[in-house]
């Protein structure tokens, strides 16, 4: 297998560690500490043509693939995962199930705005007792006159507060469970929906993880996404995919980490010499390096078979689990390193740490990824 990257994917990643290095790492503390929705960064990534990155051109889009998408969501990570977030998930996330299921109208209408970063699209899909089962989910829709009435809440939903279409999972019937799962694509201003709380996270500051509400709101039956009962199909597809990014996602973290620790450790002096001299640093950015490297292999590899189209479910929860627990290891040996001045928020540091927490969290956990990978072993029993 070529391992290497192509002339146009050399100069993608040229191109957007120096936008990153430019556009994103310079406001990165601020966004973090204020929480504030970057849309000055976002309007400069959808100039940069990145958010309709792997949408087709007769979309508004650029029709690249999965290695691309990789190399973007790792070069702005490395600068700022909680600005990359908004390319990142609407891409990984919201759009494919428009993209793969959606109507040629509705793949016009939605992902057209997305692609000139106009209206951002979220997927709606966790519930207070529907996170790792969506199969539990309690959003109803009940079918009235030539459309749908949806009532329920959905939690944690990233871009939630600033998307103006929304992708979102609802039952038509609970006792089917996941066979009656039927998605909507509802538009921010409809009656009987509204954006609730938005939640104070530990990182990832500047994302919003919204509160989303239906209250007897009514969704026309062209706005919905398959049939009756396609939900749980539709959702798990977009899943499936979006982990690989995240593990991308997790690997920018870490190789910002990394390159924080090898530039102090070569210029912090104790005893007389660099810090860089002594054999207990050497180890610890050795073996940053190698997980770093190892969950890189992963993820490229999961992206290749997606733009092959081969079936990589396992491969892709490989490298999310992998990815996101070293993304974990890396930035704490990080902080070690630069001792007090990886606590202090005057380093950014303590803000990878927390940035990396949610990798091994959200759109798969790390124990959901075990599961996922021991089945594809050893079956279902």
């Amino acid at each position: 297998m070529d391992f290497s990257l192509s002339e146009e994917q050399k100069m993608l990643k040229t191109t957007l560690r120096d936008f990153a290095t430019k556009e994103l790492e310079p406001v990165a503390a601020k966004v973090d500490e204020t929480s504030a929705y970057p849309a000055e960064q976002v309007k400069k990534m959808a100039e940069l043509g990145l958010m309709g990155l792997t949408i087709p051109e007769e979309y508004g889009g650029s029709g690249k693939g999965y290695i691309d998408f990789c190399i973007a969501v790792e070069e702005l990570s490395r600068a700022s995962a909680g600005i990359a977030a908004y390319f990142r998930i609407s891409l990984s996330l919201a759009v494919p199930p428009i993209l793969r299921f959606g109507t040629h109208e509705q793949k016009l209408k939605y992902l057209v705005p997305q692609s000139n970063g106009e209206k951002l699209i979220c997927f709606a899909l966790t519930e207070a007792g529907a996170g790792s089962d969506p199969a539990s989910l309690e959003t109803t829709a009940v079918k009235k006159g030539n459309g749908y009435v949806l009532n329920g809440t959905k939690l944690f939903i990233s871009i939630g507060g600033e998307a103006e279409t929304i992708v979102v999972f609802t039952t038509v019937d609970k006792a089917l469970r996941h066979k009656g799962i039927t998605a909507f694509i509802v538009e921010k201003g409809t009656p009987g929906f509204s954006v609730g709380k938005l939640e104070k996270k530990l990182g990832f500051h500047g994302l919003s993880a919204a509160e989303l509400i239906f209250q007897d709101c009514f969704v026309p039956e062209q706005n919905r996404l398959g049939k009756e009962g396609d939900g749980f199909k539709i959702a798990l597809t977009s899943i499936d995919e979006s982990r690989i990014t995240v593990a991308a996602e997790a690997i920018g973290i870490s190789q910002a980490a990394l390159d924080a620790s090898v530039s102090y450790s070569s210029e912090r002096k104790q005893f007389g010499q660099r810090i860089a001299n002594f054999q207990a640093i050497q180890w610890m950015l050795a073996d940053m390096a190698t997980h770093i490297e190892a969950a890189r292999q992963l993820t490229y590899y999961a992206a290749y078979l997606q733009d092959k189209d081969i079936p990589n479910v396992k491969e892709s929860a490989m490298a999310k689990l992998f990815a996101s627990e070293v993304s974990s290891y890396v930035t704490n040996k990080a902080i070690q390193i630069h001792g007090g001045y990886g606590y202090v928020r005057d380093y950014p540091l303590e803000r990878y740490l927390r940035d990396a927490k949610l990798t091994e969290i959200y759109e798969g956990t790390s124990e959901m990824m075990r599961m996922t990978i021991a089945r594809a072993l050893v079956g279902k029993g």
